[in-house]
């Protein structure tokens, strides 16, 4: 994204709203037709659940009537008809046998069988007012249903109509019952051949059967436990309709409606991938119109995000241009939109305000120069003669002041020197003096030299040279890269830590020097910033105070005018490296000096 052009990037951001508000819509619109559909299929599923239940219960009706009917037949007014007359008139109802596979039976006013059409061994005789819907019938005097019951003489899944034989007066004179076996005549509507993927369910909440697996060898099967079968267990949880996912995890549009007259509960059930096809289909064409609108709104905001920035990346051009023919300072005329001209007085203000630093920059440095740095030699000598002895012996508390004065002398000799290297660095004036150097007497003069500030901080210093190693380099700006790496490595060493050198030949052609610590490294958020002058990672820390942050830039400046690199890695502690050309030790040493520009 950085290496993009401002107008790319303008068009890119308004590409990227477009997208995000695109998708945004495609999201709400395409949850906006799922949802819809989702309820256009759940309506329907009521619907069909509705009409199912509502044959069932009309199917119950006409049965319950007849039996009814057939009943008022049984009495003349004051008393019930004589059995002979009773089983006569039990022969000749061939629209109920139709209705009643079990056939007829006809009971006492004590729920004792005494007349049937349809001959079972062991039931005529048999008493039958413990059952539920005879207590019912004995005591509202209306006709009524069973729930699935088991016959006692037969042993099948039955079920029960019941009307009373009364006589005009009110007095319970009997009863009729028509009886159907559930595991042959079903009254539960036939599912259709292609409506194979549709759940259908019928529930007996009272006595927890369901219905529509009744069969001869399984007369009375129990609903599923519960956590078993998710989409029985959501219709029995008094929630009429809704969206469930079974044990493997497809979802279901489920319905449910309540036929009290049995207390059956009737369940329909279709895959929610019915409401997610049409739903997708129709989505398909927003989708396609969104992306075309899409293209045309990016290629739209690209051309006017190019024609605006345009003015801006002449002027960006005409900058690079004149950084890298030399006219640093040269102005640029403010003319174009006012956000282009106003920029360009900027930047006029930021060259007059960079001369007026440059020039003080200079005096500052002509000031340290002149003004600073000889006195300061005239100090560090005497303070060096006074360590010394020359002026006599000193007891041990001045012995021990002028120690301390003598190394903050040298301190702040050192940070001068920084100032004015780095100052010669940029304008071109560092002289390079290019010759062979031995490796190890580099480093074993860099080590002699930081001998006694490791002693100070109890640092040991450890040169590992496994053969000897000559490369081309000015042996005194090496030196003051050396000094720098080590004098750091020893300021950020825990104490009795070890601070090594090594030299190996990473590539053929080059050398490279490793200076390592113990330390914490360097913290990872200032890595970019790590060469950069004025740089410290410590800062505010008196470790940071000791330093003007321009050693790593002066070493970086040093190595590239030797024609060489630094770096920094961290593996178990912080190391610094200088890679440096190669020469072999057989090979004469280069031409005198020359000075680098």
């Amino acid at each position: 994204m950085r290496n993009f052009s401002l107008g790319t990037r303008v068009a890119l951001i308004a590409v990227f709203s477009s997208i995000v508000t695109v998708l945004v819509l495609l999201a709400t619109a395409y949850n906006g037709l799922v949802r819809d559909f989702e309820t256009v299929l759940t309506q329907r599923q009521l619907i069909e659940t509705e009409t199912l239940a509502s044959k069932v219960n009309q199917d119950l009706q006409v049965r319950l009537r007849a039996v009814g009917a057939f009943a008022s037949l049984l009495t003349d007014g004051e008393k019930r008809l004589a059995l002979p007359r009773i089983r006569s008139l039990l022969g000749r109802q061939p629209a109920l046998e139709n209705y009643f596979g079990e056939g007829l039976v006809v009971l006492d006013e004590n729920g004792v069988a005494i007349a049937e059409s349809i001959h079972v061994p062991g039931r005529l005789g048999t008493s039958y007012a413990d059952r539920a819907h005879f207590r019912q019938a004995m005591a509202s005097r209306e006709p009524v249903i069973s729930h699935p019951i088991i016959g006692r003489a037969t042993g099948l899944p039955l079920l029960s109509f019941l009307a009373p034989i009364e006589s005009d007066n009110g007095d319970l004179l009997g009863f009729v019952a028509g009886i159907i076996n559930l595991a042959e005549t079903s009254i539960i509507p036939r599912q259709a051949d292609n409506d194979q993927d549709t759940l259908f369910k019928v529930l007996d909440t009272g006595h927890f059967i369901q219905v529509d697996t009744l069969s001869v060898a399984n007369p009375m099967p129990d609903i599923p436990v519960p956590g078993e079968n998710l989409i029985i267990d959501a219709a029995l949880s008094g929630v009429p309709f809704g969206v469930v996912a079974d044990r493997a995890g497809k979802k279901w549009i489920y319905a449910t409606r309540h036929l009290e007259r049995v207390g059956w509960l009737f369940l329909r059930a279709v895959p929610y991938q019915k409401a997610i096809q049409p739903a997708w289909s129709s989505f398909n064409a927003f989708l396609v119109a969104s992306v075309l609108a899409m293209l045309i709104l990016a290629a739209t905001a690209l051309a006017l995000a190019r024609a605006a920035t345009r003015p801006l990346e002449k002027m960006s051009a005409r900058l690079r241009s004149m950084s890298r023919d030399g006219f640093t300072f040269a102005r640029l005329s403010p003319t174009g939109p006012p956000e282009i001209r106003s920029v360009a007085r900027a930047f006029n203000t930021l060259m007059e305000e960079r001369e007026a630093l440059d020039d003080l920059k200079d005096q500052f440095v002509s000031t340290v120069s002149h003004e600073l740095r000889t006195p300061l030699t005239s100090i560090n000598g005497s303070l060096k003669l006074l360590s010394s002895g020359a002026a006599g012996e000193l007891s041990g508390k001045a012995a021990s002041m002028v120690d301390v004065a003598l190394r903050n002398s040298e301190q702040l000799q050192r940070l001068i020197s920084d100032l004015l290297d780095f100052n010669r660095v940029l304008a071109g004036q560092m002289p390079i003096h290019p010759e062979k150097v031995s490796l190890s007497q580099a480093i074993r003069a860099a080590s002699e030299g930081n001998a006694a500030m490791a002693q100070h901080y109890r640092i040991r210093i450890s040169a590992e040279l496994a053969e000897e190693w000559f490369a081309i380099a000015d042996s005194l700006r090496l030196r003051q890269i050396l000094d720098n790496f080590i004098s750091n490595a020893i300021k950020f060493s825990p104490s009795k830590g070890c601070v090594e050198i090594r030299a190996e030949s990473p590539a053929p052609g080059r050398i490279r020097i490793t200076v390592s610590d113990q330390g914490k490294g360097v913290p990872e958020s200032f890595l970019p910033r790590l060469f950069q002058r004025f740089a410290q990672a410590e800062t505010g820390s008196a470790r940071a105070r000791a330093g003007t942050g321009l050693g790593l830039a002066i070493v970086r400046e040093l190595a590239e005018l030797m024609e060489g690199e630094v770096g920094y890695y961290y593996q178990q502690g912080a190391h610094f490296w200088l890679e440096l050309p190669a020469a072999k030790p057989d090979v004469p040493d280069r031409g005198g000096p020359h000075e680098t520009p």
